[in-house]
C-alpha cells in the first residue's frame, strides 16, 4: 500500500539541480533568490534570430521596470512572461547574454558571482 510508505516521490526531474544545489518543484518556483543566481540563457528561434531570457530576479524588483531599462539601453524589443514553473522570466530580442550581465552588475542589482550564462 501507498498509505504505509513515507517516501515523497519529486513532481519532476530537474536537470539543473545539481549544478545550482537545489531542485526546483512548483512549490519554491519562485524562490529561486534563495540559491541566488541569475539564469542568463539564449535561445535559438529560426535562422539567424535569437531570444535572451532573464530569469531568477528577486521578487522585490518590478520587472517591468527593469524591461523597460533594459530595452531602453539594448535598443530592442522584450516581454515579461509568467511561467507556471520558472516564476516571472524576461525575455528580450537578440543575444544580449554580456550586455544584461553588464547591465545588471552596472545597476547593482545583482553580483558578478550570482549570474549564470547559459547557452552557445
Amino acid at each position: 500500500m501507498a498509505s504505509d510508505l513515507d517516501v515523497q516521490l519529486p513532481s519532476r526531474i530537474d536537470p539543473l539541480a545539481e549544478e545550482i544545489g537545489t531542485s526546483h518543484s512548483k512549490e519554491d518556483a519562485g524562490d529561486t533568490e534563495q540559491a541566488g543566481y541569475v539564469h542568463v540563457r539564449v535561445q535559438q528561434r529560426n535562422g539567424r534570430k535569437s531570444l535572451t531570457t532573464v530569469q531568477g530576479l528577486k521578487a522585490k524588483f518590478d520587472y517591468n521596470k527593469v524591461l523597460k531599462a533594459l530595452k531602453k539601453e539594448f535598443c530592442c524589443n522584450g516581454t515579461v512572461v509568467d511561467d507556471p514553473e520558472q516564476g516571472q522570466v524576461i525575455q528580450l530580442q537578440g543575444d544580449q547574454r554580456k550586455n544584461v550581465q553588464d547591465f545588471l552588475m552596472k545597476e547593482k542589482l545583482v553580483k558578478k558571482d550570482q549570474i549564470k550564462i547559459h547557452g552557445f
